[in-house]
């Protein structure tokens, strides 16, 4: 799989949320965009102890499959119970995750 499935898979999320924040007409809230984007951040310095075992697991093609459909049932859950918070969470920590990617793709082109 790789960092494009990643990607693919959290544009995939960030699309429907930000659809969902188009059709609830959601307002976007600073605080739980840096909240999320600090998650990730956060979630990505543990994985970084072990990445391969964290690798091991992500590269399932079940895991990640569950984890796409839990993140769009969050997104639509949200989005009714308190959209602009979930889906502007969710924004950041997806915005923070492909940010991350990005980089870790910049810095294997240059090593």
């Amino acid at each position: 799989m790789g960092t494009r499935t990643d990607a693919g898979l959290a544009v995939l999320v960030l699309v429907a949320a930000g659809i969902a924040f188009l059709v609830v007409e959601a307002t976007v809230w600073w605080p739980a965009i840096v909240i999320g984007g600090l998650g990730t951040i956060g979630f990505e310095l543990v994985a970084f102890r072990d990445p391969d075992t964290v690798r091991e697991y992500w590269e399932r093609p079940v895991v990640q499959f569950v984890s796409v459909i839990l993140a769009l049932v969050g997104v639509a859950v949200g989005a009714r119970v308190a959209p602009s918070s979930v889906l502007s969470f969710v924004c950041g920590s997806l915005l923070a995750y492909l940010g991350f990617l990005a980089a870790v793709a910049v810095v294997r082109r240059t090593s």
